[in-house]
């Protein structure tokens, strides 16, 4: 759980740091302007910023029913965040696996990233890829 947590929790604690060293410097401005820097950071980087994640087990059972891609992710990766961020409300459309929450979901995303647990990899109608283009995921969910 805090491995899920933990850049979230450092960006706070360098939030509070560097806003303090600041404010004892005098510079109410700017202490309130790396605040927020580092607590906006916090926040994109958290598990929070993601649709809620299911298991591998679920995700494979709901793709059978439904026919929608899994993402398998991580919290704190960028390449995660970025196809997050260009799906938008397309993202609810999609089934998201957190490996760090689920030993599955990363023995899958290893069963085809030749052993690596390279994220984001989307699995859609049987194909695996590793770090797609997010204009491909977009195109996968809206056809």
């Amino acid at each position: 759980m805090m491995r899920r947590w933990g850049l979230s929790i450092a960006m706070v604690v360098l939030a509070l740091v560097f806003g303090a060293l600041e404010l004892a410097t005098g510079s109410a401005g700017v202490a309130v302007g790396l605040f927020l820097l580092f607590a906006a950071v916090a926040v994109l980087v958290s598990p929070r910023a993601f649709p809620k994640s299911v298991t591998d087990a679920e995700a494979r059972a709901l793709t059978a029913a439904d026919g929608r891609p899994i993402v398998y992710w991580r919290p704190g990766c960028p390449y995660c965040m970025r196809l997050r961020a260009s799906m938008g409300r397309d993202a609810r459309r999609l089934h998201w696996v957190d490996i760090w929450a689920d030993p599955e979901g990363a023995a899958s995303v290893r069963a085809v990233a030749d052993g690596n647990e390279t994220v984001p990899t989307v699995i859609a109608g049987g194909e695996a890829m590793v770090n797609p283009k997010p204009d491909r995921v977009r195109d996968l969910v809206r056809t």
